[in-house]
């Protein structure tokens, strides 16, 4: 899994896998998932994180896991 913050262009993409995007749709106004031919998520990009986020540090992420 890798996430990579674009602070250029002010998104977030977060890939669940390196497979191949053969599909991807706009779930939400800046939510675009991207799918493999299996028809699985496998990437999930926010674009105008600034404006959802306002107070995101994009230099200080945390990661959990349960």
């Amino acid at each position: 899994m890798k996430l990579k913050v674009d602070e250029k262009t002010d998104a977030l993409y977060l890939r669940l896998d390196d497979s191949k995007i053969v599909d991807s749709e706009e779930v939400s106004p800046g939510i675009i998932i991207d799918f493999n031919e299996k028809n699985q998520v496998i990437g999930i990009e926010v674009l105008g994180l600034s404006k959802r986020t306002p107070r995101l540090n994009t230099r200080e992420l945390q990661f959990q896991t349960a």
